[in-house]
């Protein structure tokens, strides 16, 4: 849902090294966890509708304050898992970039803020379900909090990054990227209250995509497991 809506050439250049560099490093991570755990022939196939789903709807930008919409990370994450979700939200991003939805040198800071996304939605959701939360709570919860944590990373980079070009000094800066953060958290509710009823759905008629076993969370092997 948090995503970073600047041009090229918006942050300085230490900058972009630095956030290609971490995100980089991330996606290292996930991928040599990915291979450690294997991966499931379901999982991959999951993995691509989730993919699908989530970059369709990621296109459809409404042109407020620079630009908010919904991907539907939480749910990916849910879904998917912390890898696979993680892996998701880079290729989404990088189709996206392609399109000009986003800036090609911004992949790395986008990379985290969706990951970030994913990763807090599922551990979120784990955690509420084996407190014996219901399924719709649980994800509506889970969903919001992951999107939370990527909106206020998102504002937390471009302060500390700074805008080339803007006039505001760091301070204004700070108040602009928390009004920003703000609204994308109005949308992270909205979001996750949407995800909450996918969740609950799919837990009536598929609770092993969900990886739901007799009303408990499982852990698969495959990639979704930190």
């Amino acid at each position: 849902m948090a995503h970073i809506h600047l041009g090229e050439g918006s942050f300085p250049l230490w900058a972009l090294v630095l956030w290609t560099l971490v995100g980089a490093g991330l996606l290292s991570v996930v991928v040599y966890r990915a291979r450690k755990g294997g991966i499931e022939t379901r999982q991959v196939a999951l993995a691509g509708i989730a993919g699908a789903a989530s970059f369709a709807i990621f296109q459809l930008n409404i042109p407020v304050w620079g630009g908010i919409h919904m991907n539907l990370t939480g749910l990916v994450g849910i879904l998917a898992g912390p890898l696979l979700g993680a892996l998701i939200a880079f290729v989404v991003n990088v189709f996206s970039a392609a399109l000009g939805h986003g800036a090609v040198g911004l992949l790395g800071a986008n990379t985290l803020v969706n990951a970030s996304e994913a990763i807090v939605a599922y551990y979120a959701f784990r955690t509420l379900v084996r407190l014996d939360w219901d399924v719709f709570p649980a994800g509506t919860i889970a969903a919001t909090l992951g999107l939370s944590a990527g909106a206020v990373l998102m504002g937390a980079i471009i302060v500390v990054s700074g805008v080339n070009g803007s006039a505001l000094p760091r301070s204004d800066l700070a108040i602009a990227a928390a009004g920003l953060v703000g609204l994308n958290l109005g949308v992270a509710v909205v979001e996750g209250v949407l995800t909450g009823f996918v969740v609950r759905f799919l837990a009536s008629v598929r609770p092993d995509l969900l990886g739901l076993v007799g009303g408990a969370a499982r852990d698969d092997s495959a990639g979704v497991t930190a």
